[in-house]
Order: structure tokens, then C-alpha cells, then sequence
């Protein structure tokens, strides 16, 4: 009877402690950690969401820039910091591709991290040069199987999303396509506005002013549903999915929050909550629509299952291609 006494104490003062951490949290300055250069997508997301945050917490929300590797730097330093909700992870796609890119990874991303909510998603789209006799994703296609392996397409390097996403295409369209990476978005975009290469499976933001001009030509995105278009963006565009006689097809770059794992119950609840208030501001979702981005806010769970998703997804691309980074 003594010891169940006992027992219930500890329990009711854990408790407490937890809660009183609820009531006061967060009491510092909270850190955002971006994985890449300023300047970036993922930077650009986590000053927005930082910026919101400081507004709803009324407590500074900070970024910190910690680039290099393939966001890998960052994700370690995240994994190792201590799991009290101060210091947040601007996570990305990236981190579920490196997964089976890269061999030797020195933290785990499902079980060295707790997810908060997808942030937002970014679509890419195809685009080709203008001398390229098709106009649709079917006539792609077509084209591609009457020239197995004299289409070549860029990427801003092996694993990216521009690299997976064309991989995905290759395999499900049955299509032979020549890889040709280069190192970085901006000499794939070139790439295929000289008529380097002849397809590039583009971010939507950077390769919108070339289509709108007619240096490019564009078919169709890579999101789940079309793209309706921005006041930014006007075009709407079709899924390749439905363009192009592939149901299920979808890849694109998504960015969301991530905490070093098992913080307490009332810190992601707290985090959560917080961040869903940003995205559902409207002068928030106009700045993340105006660039391209579509603003999201999931429950943690949903969060941690499209990773898991994703990861096994990237694994079958990656096993398909033989894609490495190290």
C-alpha cells in the first residue's frame, strides 16, 4: 500500500512538472534551424513561419542557418540538441530522399525527431525547350518511346527533387530518359533554356517568368491536384498525373517543423497549435501562395506518415536509378 502511495507521488508530481513546462512554454528564444543557405526555399519558409511564431508566442522565434551536406549539417545538429521544443527543425523533402541516398547518416530522421505539421508544399513542373516538337505530357511520352535514350533531362544534382521526380516520370511512363545532373537548380535551368538538355522538371517559381516569356514551355505539375494558378502565377496547369495517363504520380518539395524526438506531450501540442495559427493568417497564405507555395498544417501524425511515405517512395526511385551521394 506504501509503495502504490509512493508510486501515485511521483506520478502526480511528473505530471505536474510537464504541465507547469506547458503553462511557461516557451519562455526563451526559440530556434528554428534551416538546414540550407540563406536564401533558399526551406530559409524562406522558416522566416515566414518564424516570423508568425514570435507574433503568436509573443517570444522571439529566431532562424539559424546551418546549410551544407544536403541539409545533413543541420538535421544532426537538430538531433542532438536537447528535446525541449527550443530548437526546431526546417525540415524538407530532402531529408526523407537522404535516407537511402546517403549510407552513412548519423541520425535517424523518424526515430531522432517528433513531427509538428507539414508547412507547405511546392510544385514543380515540366518544362522543355521550345524546339522540342511536343506540347503535352502525352506527346512527351510518345516522343520519348520513338527515342528511347536521346531525350536528355537536367537536375539540380543526383537526389534532388528535380533528379526524383523525373525518375518517378521515367518509370511510370515506362520512358527512357538521359540523366544529366548539374550542381544546383540554377545551371539545370539554363540547361535547358540553351537546349543543353531538353526537359527539365522545374520548381514552379524559377521557371514561371521563362514560360511566361516563351523561352520555355510548360505541361503539367507534379502535385496530387492541379494548380489553379496565383495572382503571382496566373497559369493554371494540369497534374501529370492526369495529362499524362498516370494515376499516381506525385512528387514535390514539401517543408514542415520537426523536434528533436520525445519532448514533452505539451510542447508539440503547444508548437502545433501555434503554427497552424500562422498558416491560417491571411497575410500569411498570400505570401506563401504569391510564391508558389501551397500552405498546409497537418496533425502531427499525418505529418510523420507522408515522411514514412515519402522515404519508402524515394527508396523504390532510388533502388530503380542506382542514385547515390556518397
Amino acid at each position: 500500500m506504501r509503495y502504490a502511495f509512493v508510486s501515485l507521488l511521483i506520478f502526480l508530481a511528473l505530471h505536474f512538472v510537464d504541465d507547469s513546462r506547458a503553462q511557461s512554454y516557451p519562455a526563451k528564444v526559440v530556434r528554428v534551424v534551416v538546414p540550407t543557405t540563406p536564401g533558399s526555399g526551406a530559409d524562406v519558409i522558416g522566416r515566414i513561419v518564424a516570423e508568425g511564431l514570435t507574433q503568436v508566442f509573443g517570444q522571439q522565434v529566431i532562424v539559424e542557418n546551418r546549410g551544407g551536406a544536403s541539409s545533413n549539417i543541420g538535421a544532426e545538429f537538430v538531433a542532438r540538441a536537447p528535446a525541449d521544443g527550443y530548437t526546431l527543425l526546417q525540415a524538407s523533402m530532402t531529408l526523407a530522399a537522404n535516407v537511402s541516398l546517403f549510407r552513412n547518416l548519423s541520425y535517424d530522421l523518424l526515430r531522432d525527431f517528433a513531427a509538428v505539421t507539414l508547412v507547405a508544399v511546392q510544385p514543380h513542373i515540366i518544362v522543355v525547350h521550345p524546339s522540342m516538337p511536343v506540347k503535352s505530357v502525352k506527346d512527351l511520352i510518345r516522343l520519348a518511346k520513338a527515342r528511347p535514350g536521346a531525350l536528355s533531362y537536367s537536375s539540380a544534382g543526383a537526389g534532388t527533387t528535380t533528379h526524383l521526380a523525373a525518375e518517378l516520370f521515367r518509370h511510370m511512363a515506362g520512358v527512357d530518359l538521359l540523366h544529366v545532373p548539374y550542381n544546383g537548380g540554377g545551371p539545370a535551368l539554363t540547361a535547358v533554356l540553351s537546349g543543353e538538355v531538353m526537359v527539365y522538371f522545374a520548381p514552379l517559381p524559377t521557371s514561371f517568368p521563362l514560360t511566361r516569356a516563351g523561352k520555355l514551355r510548360a505541361f503539367a505539375v507534379t502535385t496530387g491536384e492541379p494548380f489553379s494558378g496565383t495572382p503571382e502565377y496566373p497559369s493554371a496547369y494540369p497534374t501529370i498525373a492526369e495529362a499524362g495517363g498516370l494515376p499516381g504520380y506525385a512528387l514535390v518539395t514539401w517543408y514542415g517543423l520537426m523536434v528533436p524526438a520525445k519532448p514533452p506531450r505539451s510542447t508539440i501540442t503547444a508548437l502545433h497549435a501555434a503554427t497552424v495559427a500562422v498558416l491560417k493568417k491571411p497575410e500569411v497564405n498570400k505570401r506563401l501562395t504569391n510564391l508558389a507555395y501551397i500552405p498546409a498544417g497537418n496533425q502531427p501524425e499525418e505529418f510523420t506518415a507522408r515522411i514514412k511515405a515519402d522515404i519508402a517512395m524515394v527508396a523504390g526511385i532510388v533502388q530503380r536509378s542506382g542514385a547515390t551521394a556518397n
